[in-house]
Formats: C-alpha cells, sequence, structure tokens
C-alpha cells in the first residue's frame, strides 16, 4: 500500500540540556516520511517550503523513496521556522521562535497522480486545511490518520470536530485528549472522542508510551527505556511515521494490527531522540531496531 503525508516541512533550531543546533531540517512531514521510508513503501509528501530550503534536502529525501512531487518551492518567500529550548527534565521546552512564513498561507495541492492513497495521513495543521485534502482525493483511503494538538482546539473547535468526523484514527497527546473531552480520566475521554467519530483513538503519554483505544478495547504500549535522550523533537510524528509504515505492510488493519503498529511507532520514536533533529532516524540500522523492537514485545510475555 502507499502512503500520502501531508504536512509542515521546516527549519528547526534547537537547544537541549544535551546540545544546540543552527537550522536543520525539521517539520512533522519530514518526520513522518523518514520513519516510514524504512518500510520500503511508497511515500508522498505534500508540503510547502521558500527558496531558502537547502537544495540538498528533497534529493535526500527522494534517495530514501519518498517522493516529494508535492512539496511546492516559493521561490520569494521563506520556509516555516521554529525554534525551541527544552528544560532539563526535557517533558517541557519554551517556544523561543515561530515564524510561520509559507505555512501562513499554505493550501496543500495533491497532484494528480496522488489521489487514490491507500493510507492518508494528515500531519498537525489547520482542520480546514486538512479537511481540503480529503475533499481533493478521488476516492477514500483505507486508512485515514489525523493528527492535531491543543492550539487548534483553542481557536478552532468546531471546525476541528467536523474533520475528527472524517477520519478513522486520531493520534493526540493526554493532554490533548483531556482538553478535547473535557474528561480527566482518559479511559472516559477515550470514549468521548470516540463518539466524535474516529474509529481507532491513540494517546500518546511521551515518556510514558502509548495508548490504543477501539471501542471497549484498549491496548498500553510502554516507551522503551533509554540510556540517554538528546533532543524530543519529532517524536510524536516518528511515531506516526513508525505507525501509518507498517500498516502500509500488513493486507488486512484490524485492531490486532494496530496493536503492533503501535509497538513499531513507540520502537522507531525510540531512536529519534537519541540525536538532535532527524539524525537518528538517517542513522537506524534495521538489525538494531528489530533487536529493540523483539525486546519490547517480549516484555508482554509473562
Amino acid at each position: 500500500m502507499n502512503i500520502l503525508v501531508v504536512g509542515s516541512m521546516a527549519y528547526d533550531a534547537i537547544e537541549t540540556p544535551f546540545g544546540k543546533t543552527d537550522k536543520i531540517l525539521g517539520g512533522a512531514a519530514t518526520y513522518i516520511g523518514l520513519s516510514a521510508s524504512n518500510y520500503q513503501v511508497p511515500i508522498e509528501l505534500v508540503s510547502v517550503v521558500g527558496g531558502d530550503f537547502d537544495q540538498t534536502y528533497l534529493p535526500m529525501l527522494n534517495q530514501k523513496g519518498i517522493s516529494t512531487l508535492g512539496v511546492e518551492v516559493r521561490q520569494d518567500e521563506k520556509t516555516f521556522f521554529w525554534s525551541g529550548r527544552y528544560h532539563s527534565n526535557m517533558n517541557e521546552r519554551d517556544t523561543l521562535v515561530t515564524e510561520l512564513n509559507v505555512l501562513e498561507n499554505f493550501q496543500p495541492k495533491v497532484p494528480s497522480g496522488s489521489k487514490k492513497p491507500d493510507i492518508l495521513l494528515l500531519g498537525n495543521l489547520h482542520p480546514l486545511v486538512q479537511a481540503s485534502v480529503l475533499e481533493q482525493l478521488e476516492e477514500r483511503p483505507k486508512l485515514v490518520v489525523m493528527d492535531t494538538m491543543n492550539f487548534w482546539m483553542d481557536i478552532a473547535l468546531e471546525d476541528l470536530k467536523n474533520t475528527i468526523q472524517k477520519v478513522d484514527v486520531l493520534v493526540i497527546n493526554d493532554q490533548e485528549a483531556r482538553q478535547l473531552s473535557g474528561e480527566y480520566s482518559l479511559l472516559l475521554a477515550a470514549k468521548i472522542i470516540q463518539q466524535m467519530g474516529p474509529k481507532f483513538l491513540i494517546i500518546k503519554k511521551g515518556e510514558h508510551g502509548a495508548m490504543l483505544f477501539e471501542g471497549e478495547n484498549y491496548f498500553v504500549a510502554p516507551a522503551i527505556l533509554l540510556d540517554k535522550v538528546i533532543d524530543p523533537t519529532g517524536a510524536g510524528d516518528t511515531f506516526a511515521g513508525g505507525f501509518v509504515g507498517y500498516l502500509a505492510q500488513v493486507e488486512k488493519i484490524d485492531f490486532g494490527q494496530m496493536k503492533m503498529a503501535l509497538l513499531h511507532g513507540t520502537t522507531r520514536a525510540s531512536f529519534c531522540v537519541e540525536e538532535l533533529g532527524t539524525k537518528g532516524l538517517m542513522e537506524i540500522e534495521e538489525r538494531a531496531f528489530d533487536q529493540r523492537l523483539s525486546k519490547l514485545k517480549d516484555s508482554f510475555s509473562l
């Protein structure tokens, strides 16, 4: 199966207790695409960058098997830029700079040859922009996965709810689940959110793992314990890329395969956080991935 990813491509400047970068490659679509590319399935990115975007990045993505035909380059504008500083506990961060630039008026244009994806992953964008992608497709994908954040809950709640009705899987973190549902209990929150439309709900809990819900069924995957966590930037998007990358390989998408996809996403994310920026994704050895995944699966055997 093929995957269509719609989201941001960006420059990030990151500072953590363990290192600091100038402008480096970032953005949700970038992390998702790089993570999913490990599964040797066709991937297409739809995004937008400015004329300042490093000309080596798109060919690098192409070499990873990621099509960038849907990436719009606006030569006279600048690429989306985000800068942040993480606190010592790595769970909190301060946003230092956000420059929307080309992303401010981004209207995704799905290439004519990409309007029948098997899996669509809608990265964190305004819910009306996400909905516009669905409207461009010639047929409904086998699976529609949507990411969002509390910012859209604050300023575009009704638009968000309308878009949520149209997707199969919603991916949010625990704070966002509580805000969207109005419930502190994540079990109650999950029930309320599923009534909004998505058949599956994933609630990410950072260093405490992730939870998968389908009706009355739920599955909790722990995070992988690591010797070092250098940079959490992009971990959630890396998780999403591993999740859909695995599902693109299976014949039937059901709760059992979703559980395995959750473990794949968790394992991919564990490599991302061990280096600054996308470097950890660039250097994943599949043997090391298989070993880490196997150890995670073994943790469920009593």
